[in-house]
């Protein structure tokens, strides 16, 4: 059933992206109330009039503005029930405003805790005017819708657009249950700022590796995620998620659109670069349609309904993304065991890495970054696009086991070569792999994640019709692999960076 909007409560810390909603409920004949800071934005940024709430609760903005929305005029609207005939005389009674929608955001704790170490200013940005007023719209859906984070903003415009701010049960449920998820995550923050000394917990899996290997996790993973639906994680599932953020963190870096990754057993079998995420997801998977079944997903951006539709058509174990519309959520949910993990904005991972073998732990820092140089050492320089290409291809490549080769075009990952115990054995399954799924390498470029030891690997590639090559450099016969470049006018670049995956 549709309920026909007639009033809105706004206020939110961050303003970015509000007034194209706020300009819309005013066209619509929609009364906003609104508080403060957000008051005066919508009538001088965005021109919207607004009522205050202090004309509803008679009380100004007190103690240094910790209380402002805390007051029965304010929640009465909220949680007052439209079918429930006592609510409604009360509501009358004591001249309580229906509120229809309430758009309220959350005080930036976990921004705040990240930059800073005085807890007085810590303390502050714990919000409670703002859960309380989430939780008691989203507790009252079946009246109420209620949106609680700005990623929102553009599923509710588009609703205010074209239902003329009507909404449907459907609808207000989502959004109510994704505000749940929003307070909660909230409180699991503070929570662990607060026991920070006990933030790293033990978590016992079903089992490791293999079903007879005991196994367990130690460690905090709200700070990388928080996972939305499906089962527990599995060894084998954090293994492969670990694999996937350290491949998301460096494509961040150089991304200019959607990027859509693949991943089975820590290797990126499928992955592409395109305008839209639909489109970067149907490249990626089909770099390797049969490696994907059972794989790992990841992606930098929102996972929206047409590419939820289309990734739904596989069998998946993990879907990762920053965030998900509300109409990607309900299709993807459809499987109770489908994991989906929402990563955290800002994501840092520790600079150690350790392995234990040998009745011991061995120690290295992370492998940071893609290369150390941009050597042109081939036949002829390379183009724009080519720099593109191998810059992508090498940092795909870095995240394959070694031997590995990647053969990337056109920013997608078209065939790849990976733990092999040769570097031409992986060369040669790169081009098998290519050739399998029917691409053409003319124009691909290819990396490698370490030297070539001798010019076979170019040979072999230039027959493919692969013309341009990264790689970092460091053999003592790197000048064999030069000159038949120089030979054949082939482009060929040194990164001076090697990326060893064991």
């Amino acid at each position: 059933m549709q309920k026909q909007m007639k009033s809105a409560l706004i206020s939110v810390f961050y303003k970015d992206g509000l007034a194209p909603i706020a300009q819309q409920l005013h066209a619509l004949g929609i009364t906003i109330y609104s508080t403060g800071g957000t008051q005066q934005f919508l009538e001088k940024e965005a021109g919207v009039p607004c009522v205050g709430v202090e004309t509803l609760t008679h009380y100004p903005s007190i103690l240094g503005g910790r209380v402002k929305t805390l007051h029965p005029a304010v929640f009465g609207g909220i949680l007052g029930r439209r079918a429930e005939a006592q609510d409604v005389a009360e509501m009358q009674q004591y001249a309580i405003p229906e509120i229809d929608l309430v758009i309220v955001d959350l005080y930036p704790f976990e921004e705040t805790v990240a930059a800073t170490n005085e807890e007085a200013k810590i303390i502050e940005k714990i919000d409670i005017g703002g859960p309380s007023m989430i939780r008691a719209a989203a507790k009252n859906f079946k009246d109420v819708m209620v949106v609680a984070a700005k990623e929102d903003y553009t599923a509710l415009l588009k609703i205010l657009t074209e239902q003329k701010g009507a909404t449907t049960l459907e609808q207000r449920r989502a959004f109510a249950a994704k505000a749940f998820e929003v307070v909660m995550h909230y409180d699991v923050a503070i929570h662990n700022y607060f026991n920070a000394p006990e933030t790293v917990s033990e978590q016992v899996m079903r089992y490791g590796e293999n079903p007879h290997q005991k196994a367990s996790f130690k460690g905090n993973l709200q700070k990388l995620f928080v996972q939305l639906h499906g089962k527990e994680l599995s060894y084998n599932n954090l293994v492969d998620v670990e694999a996937a953020i350290q491949l998301w963190l460096d494509i961040k870096t150089v991304a200019k659109a959607c990027v859509f990754a693949i991943f089975k057993h820590t290797n990126v079998c499928g992955i592409a670069e395109r305008a839209t995420l639909k489109e970067s997801w149907e490249a990626a998977l089909a770099g390797d349609p049969e490696s994907a079944f059972g794989g790992i997903l990841i992606t930098n951006a929102e996972v929206d309904a047409a590419t939820a539709s289309a990734i739904q058509e596989i069998f998946f174990e993990v879907l990762m993304a920053p965030s998900f519309s509300i109409e990607a959520l309900t299709i993807l949910k459809g499987k109770k065991n489908r994991i989906l993990l929402q990563l955290q904005p800002d994501i840092i991972l520790e600079k150690q890495q350790y392995k234990s073998l040998l009745n011991g732990v061995l120690q290295q820092t992370t492998d940071e970054g893609n290369i150390a140089a941009y050597k042109e050492v081939g036949g002829r320089p390379t183009t724009d696009a080519e720099k593109e290409n191998l810059l992508f291809a090498n940092l795909v490549c870095k995240h394959l086991k070694s031997n590995a080769i990647a053969l990337v075009k056109d920013k997608q990952l078209v065939g790849k070569g990976c733990g092999q115990t040769s570097r031409i054995d992986a060369l040669r399954h790169a081009i098998e792999k290519a050739q399998q799924f029917q691409f053409n390498l003319e124009g691909a470029v290819l990396a490698s994640d370490a030297f070539f030891p001798f010019n076979d690997c170019v040979q072999i590639a230039h027959a493919a019709g692969i013309e341009c090559f990264i790689q970092p450099g460091g053999s003592i016969r790197d000048k064999d692999s030069i000159d038949y470049c120089v030979e054949h006018k082939l482009a060929m670049v040194f990164t001076d960076m090697r990326h060893f995956k064991h």
